[in-house]
């Protein structure tokens, strides 16, 4: 089994319009941009969902965001996951 995606991950320096911002603020927030939005930045629509999601999800709350982002860790090691 190959290590490359069958869809190829956007250059977040190529996006445009819409998704321009939506890269921006996760390199604001996290540094880069995951290879989950790079894919989905195929259909703009679903990449802006899915940053909307990841805010809903990873934002304030009654559990502070640190602690999640700890939890998200902790999850992929879990799940050996590669990232």
């Amino acid at each position: 089994m190959s290590d490359e995606p069958r869809i190829p991950r956007l250059d977040p320096d190529s996006a445009t319009g819409p998704l321009r911002g939506a890269y921006d603020k996760l390199i604001r927030q996290r540094g880069k941009v995951p290879n989950l939005f790079r894919i989905a930045g195929h259909s703009p629509e679903i990449a802006a969902t899915l940053a909307a999601h990841l805010d809903a999800v990873m934002g304030p709350g009654e559990v502070p965001e640190q602690l999640k982002e700890l939890l998200s860790v902790r999850v992929s090691h879990i799940n050996q996951c590669r990232y």
